[in-house]
């Protein structure tokens, strides 16, 4: 609060006491006082006005301090009428009763939302997990009966499987956390683990794949299969109709392991490249390809921040497309393997 705009608040208080001093004045100088009293009287009169208002004025910019700083140190904000500080004013006890309704309100919303959330999230789990069954199920029979049409049921039932994941993933988003299980992971198995259940959507789309994963690195195993198996259905998805050429290969640096999935497909065009992670984008490619639903790179971006994991993309419209992930090595396990 500043002494001016403060001031500007008190323009119609300052006129009022403006027009009670002229009064004063002819009032004065009726009653037969000279003017030199009633300068004197006036003066007095202005001294205590000005002084009750550079008084109110530090109280009033002492006290909005107080909650700014309040406001600033809070990580809920919508908590403030519950920590309001005390006031002797009767406006600032008021406002506070009002704030503190409101406050209540907004609360009570907020839980209500954050329980139809969790109640979602825990429906669609439960579904995930009943889904899983059928479709595993379907797999199996078809591994049984392998014939030609057997092979491209099976390349449907794992799009089916994969947008059943993206489902769960995309619903545990929030409570990431909670299903963390970070550990010394080996991105060669992981690679060729992913690989081996997107075997037949391979094969059908002529797609030929080599993995070059040597290093190891410490995050969630899960996750990270997840994030390759988003990447390489993009690549095959995207890629040229005599076939495809992927290459997942990783390179150790100073600052951590490098790991790039690169194929040699249709590409993507240069200004559409920073938009790529955004949910629900889909590009060019996406519309003219497959129906695409702009979520796959969402959610590879998201679970990479998640687990502190820098991803980019390059990419040359007609040349290919390369996503880069990039694992940082913690200090404290570098100076664990050191010992």
């Amino acid at each position: 609060m500043k002494l001016t705009e403060y001031l500007k608040d008190k323009v119609l208080l300052l006129l009022l006491h403006m027009v009670c001093m002229a009064g004063l004045v002819i009032f004065l100088r009726l009653t037969g006082y000279s003017m030199d009293k009633c300068v004197i009287i006036l003066v007095c009169y202005g001294v205590i006005l000005a002084g009750w208002l550079f008084l109110q004025f530090f109280s009033r910019r002492s006290y909005f301090r107080k909650l700014e700083q309040l406001t600033n140190q809070l990580d809920r904000r919508y908590l403030l009428g519950e920590l309001m500080p005390e006031s002797f004013g009767l406006e600032d006890r008021k406002y506070r009763e009002l704030i503190r309704k409101s406050n209540k309100s907004v609360i009570e919303r907020i839980h209500q939302m954050e329980q139809n959330q969790k109640d979602y999230r825990e429906y669609i789990e439960s579904w995930v997990h009943e889904i899983k069954a059928p479709i595993t199920a379907i797999a199996l029979n078809c591994e049984n009966n392998r014939d030609e049409r057997s092979r491209y049921l099976l390349v449907e039932n794992r799009k089916v499987e994969n947008y059943v994941d993206m489902a769960l993933y995309y619903a545990r988003m929030d409570a990431v956390y909670k299903d963390y299980m970070i550990a010394e992971t080996n991105l060669q198995e992981v690679a060729q683990q992913v690989l081996l259940q997107n075997k037949y959507y391979l094969i059908q789309s002529h797609v030929k794949a080599e993995v070059a994963c040597p290093d190891t690195v410490y995050s969630d195993k899960k996750w990270i299969a997840f994030i390759l198996n988003q990447l390489i259905q993009n690549s095959v998805k995207y890629g040229r109709s005599e076939g495809t050429h992927i290459q997942i290969v990783t390179k150790k640096t100073k600052s951590g392991v490098l790991l790039r999935v690169k194929d040699d497909g249709i590409g993507i065009p240069k200004e559409e490249i920073p938009r790529i992670f955004e949910k629900g984008f889909t590009g060019t490619n996406g519309r003219n390809r497959e129906r695409s639903t702009g979520m796959g790179l969402y959610l590879c971006r998201k679970l990479c921040d998640k687990l502190n994991i820098e991803i980019r993309a390059e990419s040359a419209e007609g040349k290919g497309t390369e996503i880069i992930l990039m694992f940082p090595v913690s200090d404290y396990l570098t100076g664990y393997r050191e010992t």
